[in-house]
C-alpha cells in the first residue's frame, strides 16, 4: 500500500506494455480538484513517419558492453541504420520483450533474454534499462516544465497484467528498482483493475456505446473490464461500492491472445508463401526490411473493419523479399506467389502486397476466436449472471473487428469502449497512486501454501507420500494451506501461522507454493508449482524459537512479516521469489 504518511508532489505512472510503453503523471494538488487532468507525453516522435504518438515502441539497443543506447522509436530507427551500415553485430536489440514473462511460469532473477540475432543478456539488464529509460524521459519532462520535483517527490506507479504469477510481478518490481526508483515510492498497479478506476471518473460521452445519462458511478453496478493488450488478454470483473470504492467479484482471467498474436499469424501467412528459412533470414540479416514490413502491418491492421471488402493494400520491402526469393526459392517474389496457395488471393502490384479483404480478416480469426472462448468461460461463472456490462480497454480494444464480434456474441449485454481506450491503463494507474485504496477487496486468484511434513493420517495421504522421521510415519510435501483461491480479500489481509526452528540452525526456510486447485493436498500434485522460498533469520541458534509468520495478501502482492513469539523480535525476513 502507499505509505499514508508520505508526502509525494505527484504521482508519475509507467504503463510498461508489451508493444507500446509510456508514461502520464498529475500533482497531488490537481488531483484533489480535477482528477482527470492527467499528463501524458505528446512527443514521442517515430522519425522517419509523421507520426507523434502517445507511447513508444517497446524497444531496447545496447551498445557492444550491454550499456544503453537507446529506447523506442530512437532504438527502432538507430538500429535499422546499424543494419544499413553493417554495424548491427556490435550491437544488441530487443523489442516485444515483456512476453518473456508471461510465457515462463518460473521466472527467476538470472533469466536470460535473446536479442534480434540470439545473442543474451541478463533479462533484469533488460527490463531494468528500459523503465530507467522511460524515467529519464519523464524527469527531462518535468524539468522543461520547471517543476522542481525531484524523484524522491514522486510516487512511482508500475502496470502490471492481473493474470501474471506473483514470480513476474516481483521481477518487474525488482527492475524498476535496479533503474533507480526507491522501493517505498514504488506501488504495482493492475492494468485491468488501473483502467476500471480510470473509467469511473468518465462522462457518458466519453463512454462509446452507453446510452445517455449512463454512469458507471451508480453504487451496485457490476461490469467486466476486458483489458485487450499488445501481449495478453486481461479480464477482471468489478462491483460499484457505496463509499466509491470497487470490489473484484471474479477471479482475474486471461490469456496470451493480444494483438500481437495478429503480428503472428501474418508472419506465418509469409512463412507459407516463402518458407520459414526465408522469413528467419529477413529477420536476422535484413532487419531494417522486417522492422518497416511489422510497422506497416501495424498501421494496416488498425484500419480493417468488419464490413471491409475488395483489396488491403500494404507497402513491402519488395526489392529485399525479391533478393532473398532468388537467393533462397532460386525464383523471383512475383514466382514464389505464383506458386504458393495464395496465388488467387493476394498479389503484387509495385512494392504493395494485396491482399483479398477477406484474407486479410482471417488473420484476426484465430485470436478473436481465443478471446470470444475466455470471454465465454467467464461467463459460465455463477457470481457473473448479473453482469451486464463489458468494458474493452487497452490498445487492442480499438480494433473495430474485435469489437464488432465481442458484441455481437455477447447480446443483449452492453459493450462499452472509452474514449482513447489505449491510455485507460496508464491514467488509471496515475489515479491508484494517488489513491491506492480504490480497490476494497480482491479475489485471490490461486490457493498459496507452504510444503510441511505432518504426521502421516493414513484417511487423508497416500502411501506414496509415506516417509519417517526419527522412527515416527509422518507424509512428505503436505501442502498446508495459506490462502484458498477465489477467497474475497481486503488488503492488508493477513493470515498468521506459527512454526518453530531446529537447534543451532540461524536460518529457516520456507518454500511457497501456489496451486490452480482450490484445496491441493500435496506440492507434487499436477497444477501446484513453487513460487519460491522465504528465509528467515533466528536471533539466537542456541534455542528452538517459537515463530508467528504473517502472510499478508489483497494487495497488488504478497508480502510475509515474522515475529519470535517469546522475545517478541521481529525477524530478518528475505521474501524472494526470483
Amino acid at each position: 500500500m502507499a505509505k499514508k504518511g508520505r508526502d509525494y508532489l505527484l504521482v508519475a505512472a509507467i504503463d510498461f506494455g508489451t508493444t507500446y510503453s509510456g508514461y502520464a503523471f498529475s500533482m497531488r494538488d490537481t488531483y484533489k480538484t480535477d482528477p482527470l487532468k492527467i499528463h501524458a507525453n505528446q512527443a514521442w516522435n517515430a522519425g522517419g513517419r509523421q507520426l507523434l504518438s502517445l507511447k513508444t515502441p517497446t524497444c531496447l539497443l545496447l551498445n557492444s558492453n550491454k550499456d544503453f543506447d537507446s529506447f523506442g522509436y530512437e532504438a527502432e530507427n538507430r538500429y535499422a541504420e546499424l543494419v544499413m551500415d553493417g554495424e548491427q553485430d556490435d550491437y544488441y536489440y530487443f523489442h516485444r520483450f515483456k512476453m518473456s514473462l508471461h510465457n515462463n511460469k518460473n521466472v527467476k532473477g538470472d533469466m536470460v533474454l535473446e536479442e534480434i540475432t540470439g545473442k543474451p543478456v541478463p533479462a533484469i539488464d533488460v527490463f531494468a534499462l528500459s523503465i530507467k529509460a522511460l524515467v529519464k524521459h519523464l524527469m527531462d519532462a518535468l524539468e522543461t516544465r520547471g517543476t522542481g520535483v525531484k524523484p524522491n517527490d514522486i510516487q512511482w506507479v508500475l502496470t502490471v497484467p492481473a493474470i501474471w504469477a506473483d514470480n513476474s510481478k516481483q521481477f518487474m518490481r525488482k527492475s524498476a528498482e535496479k533503474a533507480g526508483i526507491q522501493k517505498d515510492n514504488l506501488l504495482i498497479s493492475l492494468e485491468p483493475e488501473a483502467a476500471s478506476i480510470y473509467c469511473q471518473h468518465l462522462p457518458t460521452e466519453k463512454l462509446s456505446g452507453a446510452e445517455s445519462g449512463f454512469t458507471m458511478s451508480n453504487v451496485g453496478t457490476k461490469y467486466m473490464i476486458v483489458d485487450l493488450g499488445g501481449g495478453t488478454v486481461d479480464i477482471t470483473v468489478h462491483e460499484k461500492l457505496a463509499g466509491g470504492c470497487l470490489t473484484e467479484i471474479s477471479r482475474a482471467t486471461g490469456g496470451d491472445c493480444g494483438g500481437t498474436s495478429i503480428d503472428a499469424e501474418f508472419i506465418e501467412l509469409l512463412a507459407k508463401i516463402f518458407g520459414a528459412p526465408l522469413i528467419h533470414t529477413l529477420k536476422r540479416k535484413q532487419p531494417e526490411a522486417y522492422l518497416d514490413l511489422i510497422r506497416e502491418f501495424e498501421t494496416v491492421k488498425r484500419t480493417i473493419t468488419p464490413s471491409k471488402q475488395g483489396k488491403v493494400n500494404m507497402a513491402i520491402p519488395y526489392a529485399t523479399l525479391d533478393a532473398l526469393c532468388k537467393s533462397h526459392l532460386k525464383e523471383d517474389l512475383y514466382t514464389a506467389l505464383l506458386s504458393s496457395p495464395y496465388a488467387n488471393s493476394i498479389s503484387i502490384r509495385g512494392d504493395k502486397m494485396r491482399f483479398d479483404a477477406d484474407v486479410f480478416k482471417k488473420l484476426f480469426d484465430k485470436t478473436i476466436r481465443t478471446i470470444l472462448t475466455l470471454l465465454k468461460e467467464v461467463f459460465t461463472r455463477e457470481e457473473l449472471e448479473p453482469v451486464a456490462l463489458i468494458l474493452l480497454v487497452g490498445g487492442f480494444s480499438e480494433c473495430t473487428l474485435v469489437q464488432s464480434e465481442i458484441k455481437k456474441s455477447f447480446l443483449p449485454r452492453r459493450v462499452i469502449v472509452p474514449e482513447e481506450s489505449g491510455l485507460t491503463v496508464l491514467k488509471g494507474a496515475v489515479l491508484f497512486g494517488h489513491n491506492s485504496e480504490a480497490v476494497y477487496s480482491r479475489k485471490i486468484r490461486v490457493t498459496y501454501g507452504v510444503r510441511y511434513n505432518p504426521k502421516f493420517n493414513p484417511k487423508v495421504h497416500d502411501q506414496r507420500h509415506y516417509i519417517e522421521i526419527n522412527g515416527t510415519p509422518h507424509c512428505a510435501s503436505a501442502f498446508d494451506i495459506i490462502m484458498k483461491k477465489d477467497t474475497n480479500v481486503k488488503p492488508g489481509t493477513t493470515v498468521k501461522r506459527s512454526y518453530w526452528s531446529f537447534k543451532e540452525k540461524d536460518t529457516i526456510d520456507f518454500i511457497i507454493y501456489t496451486s490452480e486447485n482450490k484445496s491441493p493436498t500435496y506440492t507434487d500434485e499436477d497444477r501446484c508449482s513453487c513460487i519460491g522460498k522465504t528465509t528467515i533469520d533466528i536471533s539466537d541458534p542456541s534455542q528452538i524459537q517459537d515463530l508467528e509468520v504473517e502472510f499478508m495478501f489483497g494487495n497488488t502482492e504478497v508480502s510475509l512479516n515474522a515475529v519470535e513469539t517469546k522475545s517478541g523480535n521481529s525477524c530478518q525476513l528475505r521474501f524472494d521469489l526470483i
